[in-house]
C-alpha cells in the first residue's frame, strides 16, 4: 500500500471516529471539513456517505468549539483493544 493509499484510509476511519474532530484531520492532513466531506463523496459508496454524512452532521464531538471539555481523547478507552 502506497503511503497515499495509507492516508487517505486513515482520513476516511478518523472522519467515521465520533471523537476525532475535524480540526485533527485539517492538522495531520491539511483538509478542513469540507475537503473531509468532498473526500468522502469521491471514496465511499452513495449509501455509506449518507449514512455517513447523518451521523456525523451536528455531532458535537466532531468540532473543537462545540465538544465538551470533559472529552479528551480522541478514541473511547475499548475502541482499542490489547491482544
Amino acid at each position: 500500500m502506497t503511503n497515499t493509499q495509507e492516508s487517505l484510509s486513515r482520513i476516511i476511519e478518523m472522519a467515521w471516529e465520533d471523537r476525532t474532530p475535524f480540526e485533527a484531520i485539517a492538522i495531520q492532513y491539511g483538509l478542513n471539513e469540507q475537503g473531509v466531506i468532498k473526500l468522502m463523496r469521491q471514496h465511499l459508496k452513495p449509501s455509506s456517505f449518507k449514512l455517513w454524512r447523518k451521523r456525523v452532521s451536528g455531532r458535537k464531538t466532531k468540532h473543537l468549539k462545540l465538544r465538551s471539555p470533559d472529552v479528551n481523547r480522541g478514541y473511547c478507552p475499548t475502541q482499542y483493544k490489547q491482544r
